[in-house]
């Protein structure tokens, strides 16, 4: 099915993107209808990482920090969003709900989601050409092209990708009608032949409005971006490279000779972002599916102590393992990663180790979550120590705990999207507060959707999605077990676990 969709030509395709508007805010609104007609601030900590329109409308901005946004607007109303439990929930009941009507959408953080209508856009031009209609009205506005008598000048509907778009439009607006009707949630749509036009041009029109882009119109979108981190799929490091070459904006990266940028950054590199730069595109729309792993990261300001570290891991597992015991799978692999301070280098600074968890310890993953905890710490301070000599200072801006290699129980019919789902309770304001911040790759506004892209965003922190693994090669040692693979384990911390637990581990 999905092959034969990904082998079309990219123009005869349709891609939706819809994005939902200021969606923790929403959350919030319909949690606590009071707050609808009120200018609304969610906040973790001190910074305002989405805000309601009423405020926007009195100058608060997303990011802004909480004392500048008290004194833009004092009547501003902030709610604690640190606790991520209950948007999650919603965006899973989005992603579910868009796939009942395609079974190709594919998760972008919280709030955002691509969805190949290809198929469908295909019966319905059919059937229009079937009933001889031939008329077709556009749902939503068309890019570059404002106003009734603009829009039937641009449309041809003698060219059958414009015929294509007007019906995909129409689909994008169902689909946001049943978002609105089943969930209460308002969100924009882009309607164009690739995840990366559709993505950009979904924004055109805000708030709970969509647009479609026609292919006659694609260089002008494109070249309407000041600057080339705007483009999806461009990363930070990418794009600091680039700089380095003079290359600041998309006209600049399009007239780069390719050979240049081939010997500077790597042949596919090189080819994969000049294709970018034109608004070329063919990354299919992947269904996202369950999780591949659970992890929770928090920063701060300073953490110097083994004590500071241990409370924080402490603080952070809870709320994992909770995640985990909704799933359902229970997972081998556990990754800590640090951040140290450095006045360079702020964001992308990171360093991680991981290791398997016993054996003993996974069986209780659901049963005795209570149990892990202790031991799970010890492990992670094992890890913690393999990576900082703590007899030197230390400065440490952020922790991360993760937990992957996730499999299923032998009779379980856990680990799916749907199974979480029907587990769930309606969001409430009960969850446990956990001190974490959302990153800017899984929340509102991210334009990290391409695997290639590393940019990170700001000082929202807090990591849900799982990193690429990192390779790690260590030496041997005799008494290593061999049936797991080199990434399963940190053979360092392996020789330092007592010993019962490494016997278990070899046994295992």
């Amino acid at each position: 099915h999905s092959k034969s969709v990904s082998a079309r030509s990219a123009a005869c395709r349709v891609i939706v993107h819809l994005d939902l508007d200021c969606f923790y805010a929403q959350v919030e609104m319909i949690r606590n209808p009071e707050l609808r007609d009120k200018p609304l601030g969610v906040q973790q900590k001190y910074l305002v990482v989405t805000c309601n329109y009423e405020a926007r409308k009195l100058g608060v901005k997303k990011l802004m920090s909480v004392k500048d946004a008290k004194e833009k607007c004092p009547q501003l109303v902030l709610v604690n969003g640190e606790d991520l439990t209950r948007y999650r929930e919603m965006s899973y009941k989005v992603t579910e709900l868009l796939g009942e009507f395609c079974p190709l959408v594919e998760r972008l953080g919280f709030d955002e989601n691509f969805v190949d209508i290809t198929e469908i856009v295909e019966k319905r031009q059919n059937q229009l050409q079937q009933s001889g209609c031939s008329r077709v009205c556009v749902s939503g506005h068309v890019y570059n092209n404002q106003g009734k008598l603009n829009i039937l000048h641009a449309l041809n509907l003698h060219d059958t990708m414009h015929v294509r778009l007007v019906i995909g439009s129409q689909i994008a607006e169902e689909l946001r009608e049943a978002i609105y009707a089943r969930l209460g949630l308002t969100g924009c749509a882009g309607v164009a032949s690739n995840k990366l036009l559709s993505k950009l041009v979904s924004g055109t029109f805000k708030p709970n409005q969509q647009t479609v882009l026609l292919p006659e119109s694609c260089q002008d979108l494109i070249r309407s971006l000041d600057h080339i981190q705007k483009v999806p799929g461009i990363g930070y490091r990418t794009t600091k490279r680039l700089e380095t070459l003079g290359v600041r904006n998309v006209c600049d990266l399009q007239a780069f000779p390719s050979a240049v940028l081939e010997k500077e950054l790597g042949v596919p590199i090189a080819q994969r972002i000049q294709k970018l730069s034109y608004g070329e595109d063919d990354s299919p729309v992947t269904p996202s599916g369950p999780p591949q792993s659970f992890s929770d990261e928090d920063s701060f300001k300073k953490c110097s102590s083994e004590v500071e570290v241990k409370a924080k891991i402490e603080e952070l597992l809870p709320n994992l393992l909770d995640r985990i015991h909704k799933d359902g799978r229970q997972p081998h692999t556990v990754r800590l990663t640090i951040r140290q301070f450095s006045s360079t280098d702020k964001w992308l600074n990171r360093e991680s180790r991981q290791c398997a968890i016993p054996p003993h310890l996974v069986q209780k993953f659901g049963k005795e979550s209570s149990n892990v905890i202790s031991p799970l710490v010890d492990i992670l301070m094992k890890l913690f120590r393999k990576m900082i000599d703590v007899d030197l200072p230390f400065h440490l801006t952020l922790l991360s705990v993760c937990f992957s290699n996730l499999k299923d129980l032998p009779s379980s019919k856990k680990g799916s999207i749907g199974f979480y789902l029907k587990q769930m309770s309606p969001p409430s304001g009960s969850g446990k507060r956990v001190r974490e911040v959302e990153d800017v790759s899984q929340g509102e506004g991210s334009a990290s959707w391409n695997q290639n892209c590393n940019r990170t965003g700001i000082t929202k922190t807090r990591k849900l999605s799982e990193e690429k693994q990192s390779n790690i090669k260590r030496a041997g040692i005799p008494d290593f077990p061999f049936h797991l693979s080199p990434g399963d384990i940190d053979q360092e911390v392996f020789r330092e676990l007592p010993e019962d637990i490494r016997k278990e581990i070899i046994s295992g």
